[in-house]
């Protein structure tokens, strides 16, 4: 069994689920702590180092959704939600809340294990970002300090709007970007909602990395909710 380094701390009121995923955890090989309330959680997370955090949100002592405000307003650990609330609404609230992932339940091991793995590949590029200015995803490169797309080494030609949207992407590598997130951080917070405009700016800047647009390899839709830039 191979040992890992990254703590996860598992939040989730259900014991019968929580000790699912603690039994998972321990045969990865995964040191885990685990707590049934919100409380216990900001407990845990400033008294252990956590790197990964699930998150059930409806805990009984207050609602998983404030626990991600709270825990934003000093880190940036992956969280990734593990809930029954199945709803694309729901599911978009907690990302734009800033939650890295999103699990409905129930849930397969393979996937559980799996969305760990992306979160903390991300977790790590994250903190490589800060002395790594050129970041890349298969023929797919962008080069922060330059301000500079590459497709096969070679320079892409993007508008300011298209490179500010890839550089979003690239910075959350593996994580899904809602809608409203992008327009407000690509168009402003006084924007509004509307979305035509970024299907059309995503329209053309996959025309430009994509090798089949309508099939993209890059950044992905993810129906109801956003879009993802894939982390390989």
């Amino acid at each position: 069994m191979i040992k890992h380094n990254e703590t996860i701390l598992v939040v989730e009121d259900d014991s019968q689920i929580r000790n699912y995923i603690s039994y998972i955890l321990k045969q990865e090989g995964f040191p885990y702590f685990t707590t049934g309330t919100a409380q216990g959680a900001l407990s845990t997370l400033v008294s252990q180092r956590i790197d990964v955090m699930l998150l059930d949100l409806g805990l009984p002592d207050f609602d998983g959704m404030d626990v991600i405000a709270k825990v934003r307003e000093w880190s940036e650990m992956p969280i990734i939600v593990v809930s029954a609330r199945d709803q694309d609404k729901e599911k978009a609230a907690a990302l734009d809340a800033g939650a890295d992932d999103y699990l409905c339940k129930p849930f397969s091991a393979t996937e559980l294990l799996a969305r760990i793995r992306v979160s903390i590949r991300h977790l790590y590029k994250s903190r490589r970002e800060q002395v790594q200015p050129v970041l890349s995803v298969g023929d797919l490169s962008i080069d922060l300090d330059k301000h500079q797309v590459f497709i096969k080494a070679e320079p892409l030609h993007v508008t300011p709007m298209e490179y500010s949207l890839l550089t979003l992407f690239f910075k959350n590598m593996g994580k899904v970007l809602t809608t409203q997130y992008l327009i407000k951080e690509v168009y402003g917070i006084g924007y509004g909602t509307d979305t035509q405009a970024l299907r059309a700016l995503m329209a053309g800047l996959r025309r430009k990395i994509e090798p089949i647009p309508a099939k993209p390899r890059y950044i992905l839709t993810e129906i109801g909710v956003g879009y993802r830039l894939v982390d390989e």
